[in-house]
């Protein structure tokens, strides 16, 4: 028989629900739920009650020997695991790797938790799915891959656990320009684009590696879907005016909020997570060079605009973006379309990458871009008519 979009009819339906150990009588009830309600309203999924220990956040210090934020997040994860492993009452904390621990910083959760980390292998389209629904079987689920292969390799997979508000917690090393000498096919600039396109997604782009590691912690704690993306390179911390951790001591993180790195009153710089410190480098030489004192805001919930970030800035005059991720479908657009929403009118800029970037040590990459602190600094001048 032709069974291609057709579902089996009479004797051969109540057959085939035999066969597979279902009742015939479903159909009925569905069908007399869909009278009172054409249109099916769907399922709830609670997320399920894990026990898990996130632990207190370590401080990285800018004395410290410096470091990178897949590495914050492989010391975070470890001490998470370490301290919920085996432990009574405590759902298992799975870990799925696709043969990358070494790079994406999972390898010492595994040493520590053997019997929670899961070798999948290169296979990263069924690793997407089976830790997604992982994630809806009363257990705590993440999986750690490069940006290219936890998102856009397997976007559609991604895409269907955002629909079945699966609670899968995605953490993309390698993202943006930062992965230079791989290329541009290795170039992950579309991640937060691609997650635009859901709807209960939340995405993290940590600041630095204090930042980062109270994001892993919140993530693990956090019901449904959330990716966090870092990049490769070591970071200078972010520091305050005093030179103590920006991102430590009373600093909690809090999903949506754009966070105030520096004050000005001539303008504002919105940087995308580890894009703060060439902000930070940019706003340096507007003040010593040309007497502008430049408010920089790092953006780590480039899904979810601050308006209150964003009405503060529009009082003090120009703005302008910076990302290592497309500029035609990345934070920048985001916060643009948000401040016309709010009507907020001051000169506006976005910049990001606008071509695919070159193969080479990936300062280099982003100075090519446009994107380091001094070439930021000239796109400033520029918005601002100076």
């Amino acid at each position: 028989p032709e069974f291609h979009g057709k579902a089996p009819r009479g004797e051969l339906y109540v057959q085939a629900m035999k066969d597979l150990g279902g009742d015939p009588a479903l159909l009925d009830e569905a069908r007399r739920a869909r009278e009172s309600s054409p249109i099916p309203a769907g399922r709830t999924i609670a997320p399920p009650e894990t026990g898990l220990d996130t632990g207190e956040p370590f401080t990285y210090r800018a004395t410290d020997k410096k470091t990178d934020n897949r590495s914050a997040f492989g010391a975070a994860l470890a001490d998470i695991g370490e301290k919920n492993y085996r432990r009574e009452g405590v759902s298992p904390l799975l870990v799925f790797d696709c043969d990358l621990s070494g790079s994406v910083k999972t390898a010492d959760f595994a040493s520590r938790c053997p019997d929670w980390f899961i070798q999948a292998g290169i296979q990263e389209h069924s690793t997407a799915t089976a830790a997604g629904a992982a994630s809806t079987a009363g257990v705590s689920a993440l999986w750690a891959a490069f940006g290219v292969f936890g998102l856009s390799e397997v976007y559609n997979q991604q895409r269907l656990n955002d629909i079945n508000m699966t609670g899968l917690k995605t953490f993309l090393t390698h993202v943006g320009l930062d992965v230079g000498e791989d290329g541009k096919t290795h170039h992950a600039i579309d991640y937060v684009g691609l997650l635009r396109n859901t709807f209960g997604t939340k995405l993290v782009v940590p600041g630095d590696p204090n930042q980062t590691d109270r994001a892993t912690r919140w993530a693990l704690s956090e019901p449904g879907g959330v990716v966090v993306a870092m990049g490769r390179s070591r970071l200078d911390v972010l520091a305050d005016e005093q030179g103590e951790p920006f991102f430590a001591g009373d600093y909690a993180f809090e999903y949506g909020r754009a966070d105030l790195v520096r004050p000005g009153k001539n303008g504002s710089i919105f940087a995308l997570g580890a894009m703060t410190g060439r902000a930070l480098e940019a706003r340096k030489i507007l003040m010593e060079d040309h007497g502008l004192e430049v408010a920089v805001w790092c953006v780590s919930c480039p899904l979810v605009p601050d308006d209150e970030a964003l009405r503060a800035a529009a009082a003090d005059g120009p703005v302008l973006t910076c990302e290592d991720h497309s500029v035609n479908s990345g934070m920048g657009s985001i916060l643009a379309a948000r401040m016309m929403e709010l009507g907020l009118s001051v000169p506006f800029r976005a910049t990001g990458v606008h071509s695919y970037g070159l193969s080479g040590p990936s300062g280099d990459v982003v100075a090519a871009m446009g994107l380091d602190g001094p070439s930021l600094a000239g796109a400033f001048l520029k918005l601002a008519g100076k």
